[in-house]
């Protein structure tokens, strides 16, 4: 794997930070600001909006820079978000802080993704992608633990300043490592939009909505459920998301590997076995083992559909895939948004701590609905085609290997 892989990770791990490490320092910030702890929830709802928005909006900004260019600039906002976080004098300040460092998160791991698959031969682009990813699952292990115990031991503010930091090294791998291939000539906002009348890439879009929605569904309201349900003291959350985040990076890797080999068939045993093992949670979740290796299991299956679902819409964007790339990255934070609400439902309705299980099983076999009608719809243009007859369905660019 090249060298700029590296620095794309780097700049992965302090975006994944950034983005988790306010979840465990909610409490501080809002003591310090003098607001109510949902008040301070809105620096995480702020960041995800940013993202859902900022994806598609830096992302058609970026289309006269090169790509390189466009990954550095991304990083300079970042960098700029969190100091502005770091230093704010009010709440309103850090949620503008909040904001224009996530704007840089849809766009760079969009472009990212793009850059990474050309970095390396057709049969390795989903690979390549995984690894820019694991940038941002070892965050959850690694990077979020360390900086909410930097947060609540020395103050938060440190720990936004300490990510800031880390935007400067992205920002100097990507200057030094990335190589600088020129713009696409010829490719135009048009081409780019013209990727979403693709239903292969719509698809692919709503799978990862709902796939990952199913995710979220759960994590979400982890911490309830684990001390109120399985038992777990409240200082127990903490390492049990280390664990959810250790199983994100083992999914990551196994879906990056698998990925270049067998796409379609890795969706539907990940997806499938990620409706299975959310239900069951709903019963795991009364003892502390059995809670704790499904919270593992959750974060594996989820993630190893990051990689063949990124590829997938990269390979059916294929003539200019970077704005369908980003816009899938907002999907993620789209999936995250609608099942924490549904979530959120169940709960108020009485059906008690479990019952967001229930919704991300749903969620989860929803999108795996939609990856057998994405082959189906595929198997059908193939069949269509002249002098197709017999052949296997395979994948835009040249990629049978499938």
């Amino acid at each position: 794997m090249p060298l700029a892989l590296l620095a794309l990770a780097i700049g992965a791990f302090g975006i994944g930070t950034t983005e988790f490490v306010i979840m465990g320092l909610l409490p501080e910030v809002a003591s310090d600001y003098g607001v109510s702890i949902p008040t301070a929830g809105f620096l995480v709802t702020g960041y995800a909006l940013g993202v859902m928005f900022g994806a598609p909006l830096m992302t058609v900004l970026g289309t006269k820079v090169s790509r390189k260019r466009m990954l550095m600039l991304l990083m300079g906002l970042f960098i700029v978000g969190n100091l502005l976080s770091a230093l704010a004098p009010a709440f309103s300040v850090m949620l503008v802080g909040r904001v224009v460092a996530s704007l840089a998160h849809g766009a760079f791991f969009g472009i990212g993704s793009v850059v990474a698959a050309d970095l390396v031969a057709p049969q390795k682009r989903a690979g390549a992608i995984a690894m820019m990813f694991t940038g941002l699952t070892v965050a959850n292990v690694v990077g979020v633990p360390l900086g909410t115990l930097v947060g609540q031991s020395v103050g938060w503010r440190v720990t936004f300043a300490l990510v800031a930091a880390l935007g400067v090294v992205g920002l100097a791998g990507v200057a030094k490592l990335v190589p600088d291939v020129p713009r696409a000539e010829g490719v135009r906002l048009r081409h780019e939009l013209a990727a979403f009348k693709n239903a292969q890439v719509l698809l692919a879009m709503a799978m990862t909505v709902l796939g990952f929605g199913g995710v979220f569904a759960a994590i979400t309201y982890i911490a309830p459920m684990m001390t109120h349900v399985a038992g777990f003291a409240d200082g127990s959350v903490t390492w049990l998301l280390v664990l959810f985040g250790l199983g994100m990076v083992g999914g990551n890797l196994v879906g990056g590997r698998f990925a270049d080999r067998a796409l379609m068939p890795l969706l539907y045993v990940s997806l499938g076995a990620l409706a299975v093992v959310l239900a069951l949670f709903t019963l795991t979740a009364h003892n502390k083992i059995a809670s704790a290796v499904t919270i593992v299991l959750i974060g594996a299956l989820g993630f190893a559909t990051v990689p063949p679902l990124q590829k997938r819409v990269l390979d059916h964007a294929h003539g200019a895939p970077t704005l369908a790339s980003a816009v899938n990255i907002g999907a993620f934070n789209l999936g995250n948004a609608l099942s924490a609400w549904l979530g959120g439902v169940v709960i108020a309705a009485g059906f008690g701590y479990t019952a967001p299980n229930w919704v991300g099983a749903v969620l989860a076999g929803a999108a795996l609905v939609l990856a057998f009608l994405s082959a189906a719809l595929e198997r059908r243009d193939v069949a269509s085609r002249p002098g197709s007859a017999g052949a296997a369905p395979a994948e835009p660019q040249a990629v049978a290997h499938h």
